[in-house]
């Protein structure tokens, strides 16, 4: 898990902006690429549903790997 120490900025007294370093946010942004990853993998794996699956040995055996 990343641990963020956000400067907030503030506007009229009330929290406008979260201001990260920038090491932090490159954390963040991979993190989220991640989850969307994953979302996407899901969504693909329940579409699938019943269909039938290649074990992957006998994939690299047909594309001589």
């Amino acid at each position: 898990m990343v641990s963020l120490h956000p400067e907030i900025l503030k506007k009229d007294g009330r929290n406008e902006f979260a201001v990260l370093p920038y090491e932090e946010y490159i954390a963040v942004e991979e993190m989220l690429g991640d989850l969307e990853d994953l979302k996407d993998f899901a969504e693909a794996k329940a579409a699938e549903g019943d269909a039938e699956t290649i074990p992957w040995d006998e994939v690299k055996r047909k594309l001589n790997l």
